[in-house]
């Protein structure tokens, strides 16, 4: 069965370059990012990698843990850190997943049960583990997005989510379109127009479904 919004994430035990980690009680109550590759020394992973470790402060800034997952393992992570700093311009500081045998991968859908990788394997034998899931602090996914190997993870986009379901969940709103921090956000449905006034103060009606306000507070 696929992941969906909502569920709760599979936990799982798991060897890192950092150690050995229990995936729920490592986000604590944090939100969290899970960012998939299909094999460590690659030219696109490399570069998403770097991208991740540039932001570095932007993650923390939202209370957001990272951990990154490749099918290689701990050794492999370990010397791959060294070409992404090089090239990234930034050293990750976030562990990485080793998931030889897919179990992670086959737990969050991105691989089919029966998958296996043969002894020479290459990137093509695991394309589809390209994916980025956004969790919450009460373990439930709630944004997830799949890439194709040819094509970057715009983590730009990933960071404007994160924004977005953190404002929507603490503020009760929801946004619209290419939304950014600081633009207004959109009244729930759910909320006429006499208990809107008095959660937004004045908002703007487009049409009777849609209106905008500030974010509250």
């Amino acid at each position: 069965m696929s992941l969906r919004i909502n569920d709760t994430v599979p936990d799982f035990t798991a060897e890192t370059d950092q150690g050995t980690i229990r995936f729920h009680d490592w986000i604590g109550d944090s939100w969290a990012i899970l960012f998939s590759h299909p094999k460590d020394f690659t030219p696109v992973c490399t570069t998403e990698f770097g991208a991740v470790a540039r932001l570095d402060a932007e993650w923390k800034k939202r209370g957001v843990k990272v951990i990154g997952i490749s099918v290689d393992g701990v050794e492999e992570h370990r010397k791959w850190k060294a070409d992404i700093a090089a090239a990234g311009g930034a050293a990750p500081t976030f562990p990485i997943i080793a998931d030889v045998g897919l179990e992670v991968s086959k737990a969050y859908d991105m691989l089919p049960a029966q998958a296996v990788l043969p002894e020479n394997r290459t990137p093509a034998d695991s394309q589809t583990v390209r994916a980025v899931y956004i969790i919450g602090p009460d373990k439930k996914l709630k944004l997830s997005m799949t890439y194709p190997m040819t094509v970057g993870r715009n983590f730009a986009e990933v960071l404007r989510a994160v924004d977005a379901l953190q404002t929507s969940a603490n503020k009760g709103v929801s946004t619209p379109a290419d939304w950014q921090v600081g633009q207004d956000v959109i009244i729930p449905v759910a909320v006429n127009d006499e208990a809107a006034r008095e959660k937004f103060g004045e908002f703007r009606k487009v049409l009777p479904y849609l209106r905008y306000a500030k974010v509250p507070g």
